[in-house]
């Protein structure tokens, strides 16, 4: 359990310094293009979810992202003995980025959200560092659940 605590406290820092970076030298809406037509460092907020969904319910998602820790955490107590070096690394990055955005949530009332790409010609939802450890988490999560079915 101690290397899954280590490895979320390393990604929640790199997430909050990363958040700290964009508040501290971009003007909120100011963005910088770092590959022409793909990918741009813009200044954003979200008072939402992915895609800006559920806007101004900053209550509701503290209260979810406590249950899911709390969930999560009992879990991983409950499975300590058996989980893999793998295990570890997908669940860190999900406890990672979900304190990550809970942090912002808790602290700015809103999360910052920087990493802009177009893809395709698709302007795709502005996002953050934490965001990134959950879906790759979910993701390594999902091709654990396949592994084991198989």
């Amino acid at each position: 359990m101690l290397i899954i605590f280590i490895l979320a406290c390393f990604l929640i820092l790199l997430d909050q310094l990363s958040k700290n970076f964009i508040v501290n030298h971009f003007s909120l809406g100011e963005s910088k293009e770092v590959i022409v037509n793909f990918f741009s460092i813009s200044s954003h907020r979200n008072r939402g979810a992915a895609w800006g969904i559920l806007q101004d319910s900053r209550l509701f998602f503290l209260v979810v992202t406590v249950i899911f820790i709390a969930i999560l955490t009992y879990y991983l107590f409950k499975q300590k003995n058996t989980l893999s070096s793998f295990d570890k690394g997908t669940f860190a990055l999900i406890y990672g980025g979900a304190i990550g955005n809970f942090i912002d949530r808790l602290t700015r009332h809103e999360v910052v959200d920087f990493l802009d790409f177009r893809i395709f010609g698709y302007d795709f939802p502005i996002f953050n560092l934490a965001d990134c450890f959950i879906c790759v988490g979910v993701i390594f999560l999902l091709f654990k659940i396949y592994k084991e079915d198989n």
